[in-house]
């Protein structure tokens, strides 16, 4: 039997359903697994459905009507989960019903992507109660960002399946034509990745980038959600990646101690490159200063490294939040006076 073939039943084995791949064996599984590729779900094409659904916060079919219109646009069609509408105080439903939902639509053979709503907080409750096992048989995209990073660590985790982190239902405005450029060519993008087309945006130079080129896989998510995973079934793999981090309402104190967790558990240390997005800090409490910048954060964790690194790269709680194709190889240039980011 061929070696991938093999490694991709061997994931899909009951035995191996929940086991990271750290604890797989005597010899690290995912350190077997370093030099193949992860597995592309079926690109989208016109007439292919797309489940709707909230594993984490809640959201209406009323709210989600601006995304519906846009997808329908775009010639899918569209199906909405039993969680949406629903609402357990913050969540779209309880720990089970979201759990269900998603299992579903994992499990569901007419399906070929999976669009969560939106954010806020409640992957990471339901992730242990996901099975897997028909998704790795037949996968699909998974589609979203902030806390659905839970999910997409999780499949670069244990079963190295590319995912798309890109905007959900709630950040599509009400009017698609009446948004501003960034916002617009963000949404767009969505399409652009869920069809097989090759992503490639163009970045400004900044002052503080480190110049270099580097070509990887492209991993990453919310950097908060990221500390919270190590030492998990859902850690985040990063060696010989490029890693792409953002976050949103944190102090620049907390900025620095998760930069910390991922110096100290070795995810910065063999990385292809870095990419920094958007980082909507907590402004500090008068006479408590923490005294530097997310720059200086940055700069000062990663001075021992030699790899390129990009800040402001387009993804974050913003309107300039780009699709990207988390699993897929891209190629990172950084220079003086260009910076190429493209899908190779």
């Amino acid at each position: 039997m061929k070696r991938k073939r093999f490694l991709s039943s061997l994931l899909a084995s009951p035995l191996m359903q929940g086991i990271p791949f750290s604890s797989a064996s005597g010899i690290s599984a995912f350190r077997l697994m370093q030099e193949e590729s992860f597995t592309i779900p079926p690109y989208l094409k016109h007439g292919d459905t797309i489940g709707i659904t909230c594993p984490a916060g809640h959201m209406s079919a009323d709210e989600l009507a601006p995304c519906l219109n846009t997808l329908e646009s775009w010639g899918f069609k569209l199906r909405l989960g039993s969680t949406v509408g629903r609402r357990d105080f913050t969540f779209g439903g309880t720990d089970e019903e979201r759990a269900d939902d998603f299992q579903q639509m994992l499990d569901d053979p007419s399906l070929q992507a999976i669009l969560c709503a939106r954010g806020g907080y409640g992957c990471i409750r339901i992730i242990d109660r996901l099975d897997f096992r028909k998704f790795v048989a037949r996968p699909k995209w998974i589609i979203g960002f902030s806390d659905i990073t839970v999910i997409h660590a999780h499949l670069n985790h244990n079963y190295r399946i590319a995912s798309i982190h890109s905007k959900m239902c709630n950040s599509f405005p009400d009017r698609l034509d009446e948004a501003e450029p960034a916002q617009l060519n963000s949404i767009l993008s969505i399409r652009t990745a869920l069809t097989g087309n090759r992503v490639e945006y163009p970045l400004v130079p900044d002052p503080g980038n480190k110049t270099g080129m580097a070509t990887g896989m492209l991993t990453g998510g919310n950097l908060k959600t990221i500390e919270t995973l190590v030492g998990s079934a859902s850690d985040l793999h990063t060696e010989g990646m490029i890693l792409f981090v953002e976050d949103v309402g944190e102090y620049l104190y907390s900025v620095d101690r998760m930069f910390y967790s991922l110096k100290r558990t070795g995810k910065l240390d063999r990385l292809a490159a870095l990419l920094i997005g958007g980082f909507k800090v907590k402004p500090d409490d008068p006479g408590d200063e923490f005294g530097r910048s997310v720059y200086n954060i940055v700069l000062e964790h990663v001075s021992a490294y030699h790899y390129p690194i990009c800040f402001n790269f387009p993804v974050g709680h913003q309107k300039v939040n780009y699709a990207l194709k988390c699993g897929v190889k891209h190629q990172l240039i950084v220079g003086d006076q260009e910076v190429i980011f493209k899908e190779v």
